[in-house]
């Protein structure tokens, strides 16, 4: 009598978190990618941010400090060109060209100010951006890869390990894919605000000591 062969094997299947991003398909893999581009892009954009803010702090301490006793416009203009990295030295210009119409020097800042509010805010958009569509990104991911695990089911007729767990896991990496790309960006953004605000609120204190002694001076 003839020995049946023992049955082969059943597949192994790869699940840890590298594999599945790299060898996901369809939409899946677009998502992920899409969601590595973006936490790539979040702590790009958070490194410059970092970098440019650090520099016009340190440059605006320099203008602040190379104002102090100065109260004619030449003198306080010369200041600012010798500091233009520093977020007040526009402001300060706007104010000397305007300083002999001390009525108009309030609005000159504010309107100075409004101007370098959108100079600092650069970039901080799209940070907003990655840290709030992110997680629905990875959910649409998550979606479409349940829906294709059911798909796979109809088609081998089985609801086996192997039919189910590369598809089941896309499907979840995505969605961990997707909040790996929002935290970091989210609290970055929330950081960078906080030091893009307490930046414009010195250049706004700044700006009001200026409009008092060129209105003093005229």
């Amino acid at each position: 009598m003839r020995l049946q062969e023992p049955a082969a094997p059943p597949p192994i299947v790869e699940l840890d978190p590298l594999s599945l991003v790299v060898n996901a398909s369809g939409p899946v893999a677009a998502v992920l990618w899409l969601l590595v581009a973006a936490a790539i892009a979040a702590w790009v954009i958070t490194i410059l941010k970092l970098r440019q803010h650090g520099r016009w702090r340190a440059a605006e301490e320099e203008l602040e400090l190379a104002t102090v006793g100065r109260a004619d416009a030449p003198s306080l203009a010369a200041a600012a060109d010798a500091h233009p990295d520093a977020p007040g030295a526009p402001v300060l210009r706007q104010l000397c060209k305007r300083a002999r119409e001390p009525d108009a020097l309030a609005a000159v800042a504010a309107r100075a100010l409004t101007e370098q509010q959108q100079r600092l805010s650069s970039m901080m958009t799209a940070l907003s951006s990655i840290g709030s569509a992110s997680p629905f990104v990875g959910l649409f991911g998550t979606v479409y890869g349940i829906m294709d695990a059911f798909l796979r089911i109809g088609r081998e007729r089985s609801a086996t390990l192997p039919v189910v767990a590369p598809a089941i896991g896309e499907a979840l990496i995505a969605t961990a894919v997707g909040l790996f790309a929002a935290i970091p960006a989210v609290i970055a953004f929330n950081a960078l605000a906080k030091r893009q605000d307490d930046l414009l609120a010195r250049v706004e204190a700044a700006a009001r000591e200026w409009v008092v002694v060129l209105a003093r001076r005229e």
